[in-house]
């Protein structure tokens, strides 16, 4: 998860206003309209939706695209899609497994595209169950590291159920039980610490250690995946030692 952290606020940093942006903004709007969906419209009684808009919002998704998601999600508004949750596996190279998670109105779609982006990436899916064991079900808060320090963040939640602190560098990365989520986010709240996300998310339990060359086709086949509509998450059990993310940031 860490070295997925960093790859991903590495792409962020270097992708600036394009089309990547608008591909984001779509996901993050679907997650908000399936929450809505699932636990109702008000954010305050549906700590899921809360946590959708926090994100669109932290990634200046414009508050009419978030109003609307809400409304068609809550069925106030016409035009809401019913999605499906469907997690693929598969592995990348150097071993490392790969859970996709997505939201889709068309399942067959989304396993032909998942599919293809795979085999043209140096990916393999695999059978259900047989990667999924390697990851857990966590929650994850990430928080900037301007103005904190990890000892900032850890005072603020170790009371709330946090299991660990992770300093990815230009941020923390706060992990708990899904259960506990909305307590360690109203900690760090209350403590005044600012957070960019705040979400359920899958967290390996075993990592594998890549070197340049490794980092990078695992990154290229991630990117692939990413970039298709019908996936809102990839997680993958890599971990990406600072010297060699660093160059392949710089050759990205």
């Amino acid at each position: 998860m860490s070295g997925h952290s960093k790859w991903a606020t590495t792409k962020h940093k270097k992708a600036g206003i394009d089309a990547k942006r608008g591909k984001l903004f779509a996901k993050l709007v679907k997650n908000i309209e399936v929450a809505a969906r699932t636990g109702g419209g008000d954010p305050a009684g549906n700590p899921t939706l809360y946590d959708a808009i926090q994100k669109a919002k932290k990634t200046s998704v414009p508050n009419d695209n978030i109003d609307r998601a809400v409304k068609r999600g809550a069925g106030l508004e016409a035009g809401g899609v019913d999605y499906q949750s469907i997690t693929y596996e598969g592995y990348a190279a150097g071993g490392v497994a790969v859970l996709i998670e997505c939201l889709t109105d068309n399942k067959n779609r989304s396993a032909m595209e998942v599919r293809t982006a795979m085999s043209r990436n140096g990916g393999s899916m695999a059978d259900p169950g047989s990667v999924s064991y390697l990851f857990s079900r966590k929650g994850v808060v990430v928080v900037p590291a301007a103005g904190n320090t990890e000892d900032d963040v850890l005072m603020a939640v170790l009371d709330a159920g946090a299991e660990e602190v992770r300093d990815l560098g230009d941020g923390f990365e706060v992990v708990c039980e899904p259960t506990d989520l909305v307590a360690v986010r109203t900690a760090l709240q209350d403590a005044g610490i600012d957070y960019d996300s705040a979400e359920a998310g899958f967290v390996p339990s075993v990592q594998v250690e890549l070197d340049e060359d490794g980092a990078a086709k695992v990154f290229r086949l991630i990117d692939a995946l990413e970039d298709l509509d019908d996936v809102q998450n990839v997680y993958a059990n890599y971990d990406v030692p600072d010297a060699v993310m660093e160059k392949v940031a710089a050759d990205a």
